[in-house]
């Protein structure tokens, strides 16, 4: 059986209009919800900047001389201060390649870069009851208070004990503080 040119046109009249309805649905529901899920990216960046300097009241950014897309310059690293604005310690945000994908960490460090305050993991892709551990408070306790000499895993001399089979996930979180505390230090000093 052969379809006619009108039947032909019909079928694809049909076509672009239920495309261009789930377009427009798509549309309508995309903008609400990307502005909601920046506004709890935000939220979860604040919480996230208090657990790693708990004694800060507030944090202010230090800025690079990059600008974005959108004529923002980047933000370097956060200056944590208390409620009578005297320096408190420094809070970072640090992007590490992980096991299985990079793993975004938040991090503090005291005013004389003496101690790890605390480290918190925003976001990772590691292996779901290994290397997803790093985001458990058994792991994130021990950088609390930490010196930093110690920043590195017992295997290393350090006083972070790995995550048993996840020893590559356990590097790359102390692998990103450090590298990240030396370049605040550096900016600093």
């Amino acid at each position: 059986m052969t379809e006619s040119p009108k039947d032909i046109a019909v079928i694809i009249g049909k076509l672009v209009l239920v495309s261009l309805v789930a377009a427009l649905l798509l549309g309508l529901t995309y903008v609400p919800t990307q502005e909601q899920l920046e506004k709890n990216e935000v939220a979860a960046k604040k919480e996230a900047l208090s657990q790693v300097v708990p004694s800060a009241s507030d944090f202010e950014p230090v800025y690079g001389n990059e600008v974005d897309e959108e004529g923002n310059r980047n933000i370097l690293y956060y200056k944590a201060v208390d409620s009578s604005g005297n320096l408190v310690g420094y809070a970072f945000f640090k992007t590490q390649s992980g096991a299985q994908d990079v793993i975004q960490l938040a991090g503090g460090v005291d005013p004389s870069f003496n101690k790890v305050t605390g480290m918190e993991v925003m976001k990772h892709s590691e292996t779901p009851g290994l290397g997803s551990k790093i985001a458990e408070e058994d792991f994130k306790g021990q950088f609390r208070q930490l010196p930093i000499g110690d920043l590195q895993l017992s295997s290393a001399g350090g006083s972070i004990d790995a995550i048993t089979g996840a020893t590559i996930s356990s590097q790359a979180v102390v692998d990103g503080l450090n590298t990240k505390i030396d370049d605040v230090k550096e900016q600093e000093t």
